[in-house]
């Protein structure tokens, strides 16, 4: 609970095996977290939580960046445009050398940091501590959301769903006020899921595009 409202949240600290899955053996994108499972399972491991990692078009394809183990597969958008995305400044999620961050899309557009896994989504919720500029307190827009906030050192991740409607500013402040992220990014809103089966959640939807997970071995 933060400030009378409801979340959800999974944490890692690093060393943890944090991964973008976009790309199934097939070709096409996993979809759903059954999908990835199936995938790591050839491996003897598994998702130990997993969310949609960001925003992406009818065909399930990215919005903006998205690394896949080293790998661009779609390129990182620095202009301003319409919906959520769009709202300037937007970010990027990026796992590189075991530590996580979350950097504004612009800055990384000019020093790339070589993120192993990467996904861009917007807006930014948290940056640098500060809520993003466009977010009002009495906003009665509300919807389920869910984002990725990362530590000052960059050692802990935290992945956020809400359990009920929330405002952006509602969001941030989990983030910043509750979770103590100094950065944060929002992946999306009305087809957010979770999957957490140590908490015994297992949310249903359409086929998703991007998806972000823990990794641990099985069993």
């Amino acid at each position: 609970m933060h400030d009378g409202r409801a979340f959800t949240v999974c944490t890692a600290t690093a060393p943890a095996d944090i991964r973008l899955f976009q790309t199934g053996p097939d070709g096409q994108p996993f979809g759903t977290f059954a999908a990835v499972d199936a995938a790591l399972a050839t491996s003897g491991t598994r998702l130990a939580f997993a969310m949609n990692g960001g925003m992406y078009h009818p065909d399930r394809r990215p919005v903006g960046l998205l690394v896949e183990n080293g790998t661009e597969l779609a390129p990182i958008v620095t202009r301003e445009g319409p919906g959520n995305f769009g709202m300037l400044p937007n970010g990027v999620f990026c796992v590189a050398g075991g530590r996580f961050s979350v950097i504004e899309s612009r800055a990384y557009a000019a020093d790339p940091p070589g993120c192993q896994h990467a996904s861009q989504s917007g807006p930014m919720l948290v940056i640098g501590g500060a809520l993003h500029p466009r977010f009002l307190p009495d906003s009665d827009s509300r919807h389920i959301r869910n984002g990725v906030g990362v530590s000052a050192d960059g050692n802990r991740v935290a992945f956020a769903i809400s359990n009920e409607r929330v405002t952006f500013h509602e969001f941030a402040r989990l983030f910043r006020d509750g979770l103590g992220m100094p950065d944060a990014l929002y992946f999306d809103g009305s087809i957010s899921r979770l999957h957490a089966p140590g908490l015994g959640r297992e949310d249903a939807g359409f086929p998703m595009g991007p998806i972000v997970g823990l990794v641990v071995p099985e069993g």
